[in-house]
């Protein structure tokens, strides 16, 4: 007994070593080092890998793992290939996940002479395809990404199989969200987290269950948002301009598509689900509850799970 006893004392000692020597690191390292590290655990536990590609103007940076009919994810604006990490851990094992960076984002070139409006990266998105040598697709994509890879479906249908729209933008007859009356009132809102405490408040802003995110990584986080700033707005404004309502291109959509949305996102109103389901010919929804602008980062695994199962029904 006292062995045992004496052995469970050294792993207990161990393990408190190590979190304390973790807990020293994340908080004593460059917090670049730290927030790569990071970062590189999430996509190494996802089975992702790092990768870059030339597209005539820009090199796209993505992250790709998994096996089977690829699926191509885009983000939304702001975002980058990393939002997808979480929600790819539940889906490489059955899934080949190619995200990538929209040019203007994350690790992507971003020339400021060029155009980022929505219709202008679907040219782009066809561009890394073609480039991928990707004649077949699963299509997915979040927020402003679902806006573009809706798009996209419409202008290339022969190529896109199946058509995954988390929180799609550019459903205008849906209700107003509480982002668009707050701007409607002319309040300010917490779009750009250019400090900590703007960070904090994007984060719960745009996400009713935002997961843990690290000071270090915050702050790096922080740091490229400020670089990007200008780049950003100029996109954003470019985008508001852009009166393309995926209404408009509703019957084009023939593919099986998997709406998702959360019932509390403050970004754009969920009403919008009901609005595809009933325009698109071959389309179902998942709402889900007490979730937000976010649904494959807040919840990650019942996002996963739910299409793998329309996957499979679509296509089985």
């Amino acid at each position: 007994m006292t062995t045992a006893r004496n052995i469970l004392m050294g792993i207990a000692a161990l393990i408190a070593a190590a979190i304390v020597g973790f807990l020293v690191w994340m908080n004593f390292a460059p917090k670049e080092q730290v927030a790569e590290s990071l970062i590189q655990f999430q996509r190494t536990r996802a089975g992702l890998e790092a990768k870059r590609i030339e597209i005539p103007g820009f090199r796209v940076a993505y992250i790709e793992g998994g096996f089977g009919d690829p699926l191509v994810l885009i983000h939304g604006s702001g975002e980058d290939k990393d939002n997808w990490t979480r929600v790819a851990r539940y889906l490489t094992k059955q899934v080949r996940v190619i995200a990538l960076d929209l040019p203007g984002f994350g690790e992507s070139d971003k020339p400021a002479e060029r155009g980022y409006a929505a219709i202008e990266q679907v040219g782009y998105v066809k561009a890394f395809t073609r480039a991928m040598g990707l004649k077949s697709i699963h299509l997915g994509g979040h927020s402003l990404g679902g806006k573009i890879a809706a798009i996209y479906a419409a202008q290339y249908p022969s190529e896109v199989k199946s058509l995954w729209l988390l929180a799609p933008a550019g459903v205008y007859s849906s209700q107003r969200s509480d982002m668009q009356l707050l701007l409607n009132r002319g309040s300010r809102i917490p779009i750009s987290g250019r400090t900590l405490k703007t960070f904090n408040q994007l984060q719960t802003f745009v996400m009713n269950k935002p997961p843990y995110i690290p000071r270090p990584v915050k702050k790096v986080l922080i740091e490229r948002a400020i670089h990007d700033y200008e780049l950003h707005n100029r996109i954003y404004q470019e985008i508001n301009q852009e009166a393309f309502a995926l209404e408009d291109i509703a019957d084009d959509l023939t593919m099986p598509t998997r709406i998702v949305w959360g019932d509390r996102d403050r970004i754009l109103h969920y009403s919008g689900a009901e609005i595809l389901d009933d325009l698109l010919p071959e389309s179902s929804v998942l709402i889900l509850e007490g979730i937000g602008h976010a649904p494959m980062i807040e919840e990650p695994r019942r996002v996963a799970e739910d299409y793998t199962v329309f996957r499979r029904s679509a296509f089985n």
